[in-house]
């Protein structure tokens, strides 16, 4: 069963570190992603597997919100040019979401790896 909670105190971590990592030096979002991951496997418990999952969804899950706020960008963006300029935007705006989602999705891996570290942790 996923733990929610643990899944979006990783997604928070992730977002925090990442843009105080924007903002001071050496924090990168390498390592955004390793702590927020190994925050949501920490909480979420139940072992390497658990952990895993857990800091794969927090990873992941901002990259889904992240396209979608592309994508609403995109649309309204479009809708000032008109009709046809939101069609555009809306077939822009949702191309741009499967290629960020898909991003994301490879981009977790290092949250499902501080996930399972997380994990072990806890035990």
């Amino acid at each position: 069963m996923t733990d929610w909670d643990a899944v979006l105190s990783g997604f928070l971590t992730i977002v925090i570190l990442g843009f105080l990592g924007i903002i001071i030096p050496g924090v990168g979002q390498l390592t955004a992603a390793l702590l927020g991951g190994g925050v949501a496997g920490y909480r979420a418990g139940g072992g390497l597997a658990s952990g895993f999952w857990h800091g794969l969804l927090a990873g992941s899950f901002g990259g889904v919100v992240l396209g979608f706020v592309l994508f609403v960008v995109l649309s309204v963006t479009g809708l000032a040019f008109g009709p046809v300029g939101g069609a555009i935007g809306s077939a822009l705006g949702l191309g741009t979401f499967f290629v960020v989602v898909a991003i994301a999705m490879v981009a977790a891996v290092d949250s499902a790896v501080g996930g399972a570290l997380g994990a072990l942790v806890a035990e």
